[in-house]
C-alpha cells in the first residue's frame, strides 16, 4: 500500500510539472505571439519539463522499488506527453546540432537553444529538491535522508562500454527520427516514444540510457562515483558521436549508394515539423 501511495503522489507531481509547464508555454505564446525569441522561452520551459519529470521517474525507479513493467509504461506515457506538448522545442543538444548540420537552424540559434537547454537542466536539478522537501510521500521523505542526491554512480559498466551504449542509443534515436515521416502523422509521437522506451529497457541498467546531454547533465552529473570528465565522455561525447554516425549514414553513405537523399530536413529529432530559425 505504501508503494502505491508513493506512486500516486509521484504521478500527481508529474502531472503538476506538465500542467505548470503547459500553462507557462501558453502564457508565453499568448503574451508574445510574434516574437522571434519565443522559441527560446519554449526551449527553456520544455527542457525543464523533461528534466524535472525524469528526476521524479528516476527516483521512483531507483528508490521506490517500481516494477520494471510499470517503469517502462510510465516512460512511454511521459514520452508521449512530452512529444505532444513541446511545441517545436528540441530539448536536446544533439538534436540542435543535427538541425544545425541540416541547415534548419543557424549557428546562433543552435547555440542559444543549447544554452537554454543547459540552463533549464540546471534549474530542474535545483528545483526538484524543493518539491521533494515537502515530503508529500514516504519516498520523498526517505530521499531527504540522502540530501536529495544520488548515492551511486549511474555508470554500471567500463567507461568505453558505457559510452558505446549512449552512442548506440543516440544512433538508434536519430535514425528513428530520420525515418519517422514514413509513419502516419498521428502515430509519429507514439512511435518515437516506443523507441525511447525500448532503448531505456535495453541500456537503462548500464547507463540509464539517457542519450541526451542536457538531460544527463541534470540527472546524472551530480552523482558520486565518476568525475565530470568521465560523465562528459559517456553522456556528451557518446550521444554526439551517435548522432554524427546516424547523420553520416543517411546523408552521405546511403545517398552515395542509392543516389537519393534520405534525410527529411523538415523534421526535428522529436519527429515533428520544424521551421527555419534565425
Amino acid at each position: 500500500m505504501a508503494e502505491m501511495a508513493d506512486l500516486a503522489v509521484s504521478l500527481s507531481l508529474l502531472l503538476g510539472i506538465v500542467v505548470f509547464s503547459e500553462v507557462a508555454r501558453r502564457t508565453a505564446l499568448y503574451l508574445f505571439p510574434n516574437r522571434n525569441w519565443i522559441i527560446y522561452a519554449l526551449e527553456l520551459i520544455s527542457t525543464f519539463q523533461l528534466c524535472a519529470c525524469t528526476h521524479e521517474l528516476k527516483l521512483l525507479a531507483e528508490m521506490g522499488g517500481l516494477e520494471p513493467r510499470i517503469a517502462l509504461t510510465l516512460t512511454f506515457l511521459i514520452s508521449v506527453v512530452h512529444g505532444l506538448s513541446f511545441r517545436g522545442a528540441i530539448c536536446s543538444p544533439t538534436g540542435a546540432l543535427e538541425q544545425l548540420y541540416l541547415g534548419t537552424l543557424t549557428r546562433r540559434c543552435a547555440l542559444t537553444r543549447i544554452s537554454c537547454q543547459l540552463i533549464a537542466a540546471e534549474a530542474a536539478r535545483r528545483v526538484m529538491p524543493h518539491a521533494w522537501a515537502l515530503a508529500l510521500s514516504d519516498l520523498h521523505a526517505q530521499h531527504s535522508l540522502t540530501g536529495f542526491s544520488c548515492t551511486n554512480s549511474p555508470v554500471n559498466a567500463p567507461l568505453l562500454q558505457a559510452a558505446a551504449v549512449e552512442l548506440g542509443c543516440a544512433f538508434v534515436m536519430h535514425t528513428a527520427a530520420f525515418n519517422v515521416e514514413k509513419v502516419e502523422e498521428k502515430y509519429r509521437v507514439p512511435a518515437i516514444a516506443a523507441v525511447i522506451t525500448i532503448l531505456v529497457y535495453a541500456g537503462g541498467h548500464l547507463t540509464g540510457a539517457v542519450f541526451n546531454p542536457a538531460l544527463a547533465f541534470s540527472i546524472q552529473f551530480s552523482c558520486p562515483g565518476n568525475t565530470f570528465a568521465e560523465y562528459s565522455f559517456v553522456y556528451w561525447i557518446g550521444p554526439i558521436l551517435g548522432m554524427t554516425g546516424s547523420l553520416l549514414l543517411f546523408d552521405k553513405v546511403i545517398p552515395a549508394i542509392s543516389g537519393k537523399s534520405t534525410i527529411p530536413k523538415h523534421l526535428n529529432s522529436n519527429g515533428l515539423e520544424t521551421k527555419k530559425m534565425k
